[in-house]
């Protein structure tokens, strides 16, 4: 071989290569949007949200291109696998059913999940989870589908009559209309509906439900990977406890929800 075939083929190496290595650097990240503040689509059609806004910062600091993939959430675990995208970022609380299937990074954030219904409902004056259980027996109580909301109401209330909804604003449509009584969801889920025109007549009543007193309820959110991805969950997890130790993710987190929702590094 010459030598200017011999560069020209090195060169050539060098460039597929190159051209390799980039592509190996954009990260697809999977989410709903439609989960506001967590995850939604604005008015432009973009998708914005505490989790994009997240996953921006912590793919800067992964030093790879983002690149988010908006995805129904019944079918969000499944296209994981199916390999549609590399990450789920979706509000998707971190359970241990949900660990049979995929794997997943430390949590980043926790809220508690609360009912709402109707404030001249009899509902509002129930405190504690027994008063609540007992109540909604018969009861038209709407949930997301595929949620730990869902599971909740399957385990804790089997006497409800449970209604499944494929997204949360169509939960707060029927909730509005009165096709259900009562809504069960995390409680920064329904800011939007309560402090919209349709949810002013409506409000959380009983305890919030978190993993501490039910353990359906998960280890707080975060992020959904196939179990063999164990480089990239080491990489998320590095870039995650960056930011909760410097202080950036409580911020994001107070940004977007109002209070410090974030999580400490398990390390």
């Amino acid at each position: 071989m010459s030598r200017l075939h011999a560069l020209t083929a090195g060169a050539a190496l060098l460039a597929l290569a190159s051209a390799t290595a980039s592509a190996q650097e954009v990260v697809r990240i999977g989410t709903e949007g439609a989960y506001p503040p967590w995850n939604f689509t604005d008015a432009s059609g973009e998708l914005v949200g505490f989790e994009i806004d997240l996953g921006n910062a912590l793919c800067e600091r992964m030093e790879v291109e983002c690149e988010f993939v908006a995805q129904d959430w019944d079918g969000i675990i499944p296209a994981l696998l199916q390999g549609n995208y590399d990450a789920i970022m979706a509000g998707m609380s971190i359970t241990d059913e949900r660990r049979e299937r995929i794997a997943f990074s430390y949590g980043y954030a926790t809220t508690p999940a609360h009912f709402v219904a109707a404030n001249d409902s009899p509902f509002q004056d129930l405190e504690t989870i027994d008063d609540v259980v007992a109540a909604l027996d018969g009861v038209p109580v709407g949930v997301q589908v595929a949620t730990i909301h869902q599971g909740f109401i399957e385990e804790y209330i089997p006497n409800a009559d449970m209604r499944t909804y494929d997204t949360q604003e169509q939960l707060n449509l029927d909730l509005a209309a009165g096709r259900v009584e009562v809504g069960l969801a995390d409680s920064s889920g329904w800011e939007d509906f309560l402090s919209s025109e349709d949810g002013a007549n409506y409000s959380q009543f009983g305890p919030g439900l978190t993993g501490a007193d039910f353990p359906i309820f998960g280890e707080g959110v975060g992020i959904g990977m196939r179990q063999e991805d164990t480089e990239l969950r080491d990489r998320f997890n590095e870039a995650l406890c960056s930011m909760a130790n410097d202080g950036s993710l409580a911020a994001l987190t107070e940004e977007w929800f109002g209070f410090d929702a974030s999580l400490p590094c398990p390390e």
